[in-house]
């Protein structure tokens, strides 16, 4: 019950960010802002795959790093499994128009475990850090550090010519084209749709505080462990003590 109570609601709670977003990302979102195109920019899965960040925060918030890591290993594990399992099963009953090559399939799910350990571990550390701080300060600076660093490896390990050696590249991401689809500077398409998604990660950061808030409000902050400074100092005090206090008689009273 003790297991169940702890980590179940989290790990299910992961999973479903997980699978929603691998499933989301396979659909352009689709719409038009002035010059600029979203499909050309976003999918679906942009807007799910951030709140794994509050999952993550909220199970370090209620019971400490070591369950949060945890949560966040079953996230992993689910990521590369997804990454690789969903593009062909969408594509066979026909919800996908094109099909991803195999060698493809195994580069991205690299890239995206990649990014999601780190980018969750790295968020674990921080939030830690801070949380004695202000309320708002862990789960804001764990989730927008997190979120750069996930971008950063998801897409350059997933689409950078420099990764080539993960599996082949996409042809289409390496074209140039303009940034963001509508600025005068040319760049690969891979960096524009990197921007687009670290866009709304930096924006769901802010409004994921809301829930973060009103589930938190309710929990008091776990009893985490630090280490001593100096460790030998206790055990220095204790034996002073020791040889300084009289000592007692072995010796049984008289009667």
């Amino acid at each position: 019950m003790n297991f169940l109570s702890r980590y179940l609601p989290f790990v299910a709670a992961m999973a479903l960010v997980v699978v929603a977003s691998n499933i989301l990302v396979q659909f352009p979102m689709q719409g038009q802002i002035g010059g600029l195109s979203l499909a050309d920019l976003l999918t679906w899965g942009a807007f799910t795959y951030p709140f794994s960040f509050l999952v993550t925060d909220l199970a370090n918030r209620r019971y400490g790093p070591a369950v949060a890591r945890k949560v966040v290993f079953v996230g992993f594990m689910t990521a590369v499994v997804c990454s690789i399992l969903v593009p062909p099963f969408l594509f066979r009953h026909g919800l996908i128009a094109f099909e991803t090559a195999a060698d493809r399939l195994v580069r991205i799910a690299a890239a995206s475990g990649a990014a999601f350990l780190a980018a969750q571990l790295l968020d674990v550390t921080v939030f830690n850090r801070l949380r004695r701080q202000s309320w708002w300060r862990a789960p804001i600076v764990g989730t927008l550090v997190g979120s750069v660093f996930d971008t950063v490896v998801f897409f350059g390990v997933g689409f950078s010519a420099a990764f080539a050696f993960v599996g082949p590249n996409d042809g289409f991401a390496l074209e140039t084209a303009p940034l963001m689809g509508v600025l005068p500077v040319e760049t690969m398409r891979w960096v524009s749709w990197a921007l687009g998604d670290l866009s709304v990660k930096l924006i769901i950061a802010v409004v994921a505080l809301i829930p973060y808030r009103l589930l938190a409000a309710r929990w008091s902050q776990p009893a985490i462990a630090r280490p001593l400074k100096r460790p030998f100092a206790a055990l220095r005090f204790v034996t002073a003590i020791g040889a300084g206090s009289p000592k007692r008689s072995r010796t049984l009273p008289s009667t």
